[in-house]
């Protein structure tokens, strides 16, 4: 399965800031939407880094509260791994799993077009893999 057809199953709402909002404005926008990382962009379209939970929590522990007054630039990371439409589930899984990271933008053209998690991979492989099952079984019962 490709990214795109991920994205079109999944959509592509992807939250983004600029990098001089504040750590604690990101927190909030997290807590509210129920996400797990917001897409660092220059102009609302062009990546130049992502925030995620953990780069706050680990923050939280080195600094203290302070992180909070800081901004985003300062804690997250810069240039990140992006996929494009046309790479596979298969192929964007192994970045994440050997990078050890769960979420990443989508590019196309310079752009950002969305974001896919790890979760969206495997659900995306799942829903392939049940298709290909009702396929075999209805090819084994003569439908």
């Amino acid at each position: 399965m490709l990214v795109s057809q991920i994205l079109k199953a999944k959509g592509d709402a992807v939250f983004t800031a600029p990098p001089q909002t504040l750590v604690s404005e990101a927190v909030k926008t997290l807590a509210a939407k129920g996400i797990g990382v917001v897409v660092i962009t220059s102009d609302e379209t062009t990546v130049v880094g992502i925030l995620s939970e953990r780069d706050i929590v680990r923050a939280l522990a080195a600094r203290g509260a302070e992180c909070l007054s800081i901004k985003v630039e300062d804690l997250m990371t810069s240039d990140p791994f992006c996929a494009s439409l046309s790479d596979t589930g298969e192929h964007v899984l192994g970045q994440m799993t050997e990078r050890r990271f769960r979420h990443m933008p989508v590019v196309q053209d310079g752009k950002l077009v969305g974001i896919v998690t790890q979760g969206d991979v495997v659900k995306a492989r799942l829903d392939e893999l049940a298709m290909e099952n009702a396929s075999m079984q209805g090819m084994l019962m003569g439908h």
